[in-house]
């Protein structure tokens, strides 16, 4: 038996297809290669396959993660090659290795790297951009209220999420476009989506974003290890 923990990209028109039909679609491709997938046991058997993390719909991304369980041992180059060679536009294995440690990576999981383009709604000068996100950085509450249904009532639940934002930086600012890189807390641990730094930016700085004009794209998922931030491959 062979565990394997793969890296791929989903980009093009497939950024806009759910996580379930992302996970029919590699069942599929598994099958049309001849991949020796593991199953579970009981009446509806189903394939051991576990993603790290879901993404957005209309969010693109060149580092998402899973684990497969196969039946039977096979070489890694091998699994990736057949395994492309199925695979349609967009979604593309570009890494793989032998899985080394028990968790799942769902588990394992803290944090995501994104490149954010937003349009601005009123002009505004770099300088004071720059000025805006240091204060929004410095800022030692960033209170999200979260509604929450129980029975009759909604109940409003405030939630200060300033420590799920690691890195917010500009990497580009043109023709009254931001590109934005941050990496923010993802997993189990506490979860943190682009569109709610945006909304926050938006509400908090003097920067009026356009949020109906939001482009996301993942970089790649990162796990901790012996106090560093790396990869899971």
């Amino acid at each position: 038996m062979t565990n394997i923990r793969a890296k791929f990209t989903k980009c093009n028109d497939l950024k806009y297809i759910s996580h379930l039909d992302l996970m029919r679609l590699f069942q599929r491709a598994f099958r049309r290669a001849d991949i020796p997938l593991k199953y579970s046991e009981g009446f509806n058997p189903q394939p051991k396959m576990a993603f790290a993390t879901a993404l957005s719909l209309g969010v693109s991304s060149d580092g998402e993660y899973m684990d497969i369980e196969l039946e039977d041992n096979i070489d890694i180059k091998e699994f990736v090659d057949r395994t492309n060679s199925v695979l349609p536009d967009g979604i593309k294995i570009v890494k793989a290795s032998d899985k080394d440690t028990k968790e799942s990576i769902m588990a394992l999981i803290r944090w995501s790297e994104y490149i954010v383009e937003v349009s601005l709604i009123e002009k505004i000068d770099k300088e004071t951009i720059d000025n805006e996100i240091n204060k929004f950085m410095k800022m030692e509450e960033i209170i999200v209220v979260k509604e929450k249904k129980k029975g009759y009532k909604v109940v409003r639940k405030e939630d200060n999420v300033r420590d799920r934002i690691r890195k917010l930086i500009i990497l580009d600012y043109e023709d009254n476009t931001i590109i934005f890189k941050m990496m923010l807390k993802t997993g189990s641990n506490g979860n943190l989506k682009p569109e709610v730094v945006i909304d926050k930016l938006d509400e908090l700085t003097k920067i009026k974003i356009d949020k109906e004009n939001i482009k996301i794209h993942r970089l790649d998922l990162f796990i901790e290890k012996e106090d560093h931030i790396v990869t899971p491959i």
